[in-house]
């Protein structure tokens, strides 16, 4: 079995793909409540309550003027409330050696929280990092059918 190389991967939003060097945040944790039980001091129950996410990190070298999505966070970010926030489903794949989407992350109702530039230094000769983070509603696992095999 060819197992997925995690370096193979796009990312797409409203139909657009983007390159990136880094996409990190993809969890979602299942929160827990404790309760006592009155009368039965032995130990609480734990019952499941709502989850949570973490916000998705996209890294990339610094993209010049005109790109969309720099816009996206702009008008997103810079304009507060005053304008209304346009969510997008944002589409992250994993890719075989061939190339072919093994497994797929679609992030729900996506929009952007922050926007970061790295540190730039005249002692370094490092690439200019924009660091992107996006905020949504809950994402979807799919993938193909022969990974799903593995665990059953």
């Amino acid at each position: 079995m060819d197992y997925p190389v995690s370096f193979y991967f796009t990312l797409s939003f409203s139909g657009v793909d983007a390159a990136f060097k880094e996409v990190s945040g993809i969890s979602k944790e299942l929160s827990v409540e404790e309760i006592v039980c009155g009368g039965e001091n032995r130990f609480k129950y734990r019952l499941p309550t709502v989850s949570n996410s973490q916000n998705l990190v996209l890294k990339r070298a610094v993209v010049p003027v005109g790109s969309q999505l720099v816009n996206w966070c702009a008008n997103s970010i810079d304009q507060g409330l005053s304008n209304t926030i346009q969510p997008h489903n944002v589409i992250l794949s994993l890719l075989n050696a061939t190339g072919i989407v093994c497994m797929q992350w679609t992030f729900n109702n996506a929009y952007p929280v922050k926007y970061a530039i790295s540190d730039l230094n005249s002692q370094e000769s490092g690439i200019a990092i924009e660091s992107i983070e996006l905020a949504y509603t809950y994402f979807d696992i799919s993938s193909d059918t022969k990974f799903d095999n593995l665990f059953t």
